[in-house]
């Protein structure tokens, strides 16, 4: 199956305009079954949807209810996208630690490969606090039940993903390609980090137009698919 992790920068892209159908013309590109969306709420009170419900509906897409203020996608601008066939199992929302406002997102899903638990993530600008809110996902999960997981989102790490992996020490980072400023990207600030129950089988970021224009970040996206035990030594 496919997930993709997209900021939609409140649906305004590099040319300043706010062009809601031009965001979901790149989302429906990226083929994905589960989208995690960064920035999808207008910034103000009461926070409404900068991606309208009803486009969401009419090209294919659910949104995943996490309990939200009525007429925003998600918690703390933090939304999930499923395609048919996906089914909601279990959802909560999390509060993170730091000096801004930052939330994440967890949905436990019933895909084509089993049960998947999915966390959306924005991370903070200051490494401190983004390594205080990975911990705090990480401490999080370890109170549920194991399930294979994916953290998928914007996680503002500009260099090498090491750092993260030490508050995450049950996560691989997926070395994802720079997605980050649309036009000419230099960095990867958006990421998935998987379980090892979990392999990523390929993954990218979608480039073709209008994805350069339609928001400062590139779309990324994985094929993912669950690792096969190891056999016992004869």
């Amino acid at each position: 199956m496919r997930i993709a992790s997209y900021n939609l920068q409140k649906c305004v892209g590099v040319d300043m305009r706010r062009h809601p159908a031009r965001s979901m013309i790149v989302i429906r590109a990226l083929r994905a079954d589960v989208v995690v969306l960064q920035e999808a709420d207008k910034r103000l009170p009461p926070r409404p949807a900068a991606l309208p419900f009803d486009l969401i509906e009419t090209k294919g897409y659910s949104n995943v209810d996490f309990g939200q203020p009525k007429g925003s996608l998600g918690w703390h601008g933090n939304a999930m996208l499923l395609r048919d066939g996906v089914e909601v199992i279990e959802t909560s929302k999390l509060d993170l630690p730091g000096l801004e406002p930052r939330g994440a997102i967890r949905a436990d899903l019933m895909t084509s490969m089993g049960l998947l638990r999915v966390v959306g993530v924005h991370l903070g600008l200051i490494r401190r606090y983004r390594l205080m809110q990975l911990g705090s996902i990480a401490k999080s999960l370890d109170l549920l039940p194991k399930m294979p997981t994916v953290i998928a989102g914007d996680f503002n790490e500009w260099g090498p993903k090491h750092a993260l992996d030490a508050v995450t020490p049950s996560f691989d980072f997926i070395n994802t390609e720079h997605s980050f400023p649309s036009p000419r990207p230099v960095a990867a600030l958006d990421g998935f980090a998987v379980t090892r129950d979990l392999r990523a089988e390929a993954h990218g970021v979608l480039s073709r137009i209008p994805a350069p224009v339609a928001s400062d970040h590139l779309p990324i996206w994985m094929d993912l698919a669950n690792r096969q035990p190891q056999p016992e030594p004869a």
